[in-house]
């Protein structure tokens, strides 16, 4: 089964080029959502009066070289460069996009 998670945006362009600088492509356009595809993950994000930014959006690389690339195409968002997290035994940062959603950038070891 696939899905897509929905978020509603008060700054639709901004949130697109900022995830498809990061590698994302347009799965689909529709009248006022634009849903971009991320690996196996889906994600629209839809021009609305406020935005939803609760949550974090997780994006899972097969190893520490792919999250180590997804840091330098973000630094200038990213918390501070890739740990070891001991207590998930994960590799990960965390990065905040244009209307403050968290991203987390991750590889499982």
């Amino acid at each position: 089964m696939d899905g897509i998670i929905f978020f509603a945006t008060e700054q639709h362009d901004q949130i697109v080029e900022y995830y498809t600088d990061l590698g994302a492509t347009v799965w689909r356009e529709q009248p006022d959502c634009t849903i971009l595809e991320i690996g196996t993950c889906k994600v629209g994000f839809c021009a609305r009066e406020t935005a939803d930014t609760d949550g974090i959006l997780t994006f899972v690389y097969p190893d520490r070289e792919g999250v180590d690339s997804m840091y330098e195409r973000s630094k200038e968002t990213a918390d501070e460069p890739p740990r070891y997290n001991e207590k998930y035994e994960i590799y990960q940062f965390f990065a905040t996009d244009p209307e403050g959603r968290t991203v987390e950038f991750q590889t499982f070891e």
